[in-house]
């Protein structure tokens, strides 16, 4: 590891983008607009984008006139079933501003596990990026349980991106790269490059999640693992950092691919 580095690269064919419930929920939703917009710069310079949203629960409680997060999981699946619905009507809206349609694809932990099911997932992603359609991928959550989930979007954006070859992944949040130590640490500096094979020796790896999220950093490095074992580069950065990476300047950390 190392902090300092060159800015992440953005040639890559095929690109999984995935967003937290804390970025595009409550008043942060403000941001889907702006996230959509570059989205669209990589959709329109000839990548395939497919974007990992979580959020459903989050937008849906606020509807269902709530005051926080339900504890009980029938609660819980009925939140996300109204919140899907307005998240990706709120992508939707976003994206007719660039002449792009969404197409919705729920997964859950059984349908990657299932070979029948990962190939039909697979098969449904890949045409709908033939067709230049842009596929937002939530699990499953209003039939998903507590004994079957993925456990949290990171993880399943990185099994998406090992799912269909990805060239990179970007895992968006409100911090803006890996620190050797928790951010409100003393001391704590940012790791702009992780080699392949790295175990992060001396850096001390937090688990605190926002209140809707169910990751932490802990569950970014493992995801941003499982991704590069399989080839792909990951990128973890800021949410509100995003257009500037694509811009060129140097934010967020990466985290080195294996050779295919």
């Amino acid at each position: 590891m190392e902090p300092g580095g060159t800015a992440p690269r953005f040639a890559a064919r095929r690109v999984v983008v995935k967003v937290g419930s804390s970025s595009v929920s409550g008043e942060n939703a403000a941001q889907i607009p702006t996230l959509v917009d570059q989205l669209a710069r990589l959709h329109r310079s000839g990548g395939e984008v497919i974007l990992v949203s979580s959020g459903a629960i989050a937008t849906g409680v606020p509807f269902m006139r709530l005051d926080g997060r339900p504890d009980d999981l029938a609660t819980q699946q009925a939140a996300a079933a109204v919140g899907q619905n307005i998240l990706v009507n709120r992508y939707q809206r976003a994206l007719s501003v660039h002449d792009i349609v969404a197409g919705q694809v729920l997964l859950t932990a059984n349908d990657i596990e299932n070979p029948t099911h990962r190939g039909n997932a697979k098969r449904a992603i890949e045409r709908l990026l033939q067709l230049g359609i842009m596929p937002i991928i939530n699990e499953n959550d209003t039939v998903a349980t507590h004994e079957i989930r993925f456990g949290d979007n990171d993880r399943l954006a990185a099994l998406v991106a090992r799912l269909i070859g990805a060239d990179q992944l970007v895992l968006l949040s409100d911090v803006d790269a890996l620190y050797t130590a928790p951010p409100t640490t003393t001391g704590a500096i940012p790791i702009a490059h992780v080699a392949h094979g790295d175990e992060l020796a001396g850096v001390e790896i937090g688990a605190a999640r926002s209140g809707w999220g169910t990751g932490g950093a802990a569950t970014k490095v493992q995801a941003a693992r499982l991704a590069a074992d399989a080839g792909t580069e990951v990128l973890l950065t800021e949410t509100r950092l995003f257009a500037a990476v694509l811009d060129g300047e140097q934010h967020g950390t990466t985290f080195e691919a294996a050779n295919r």
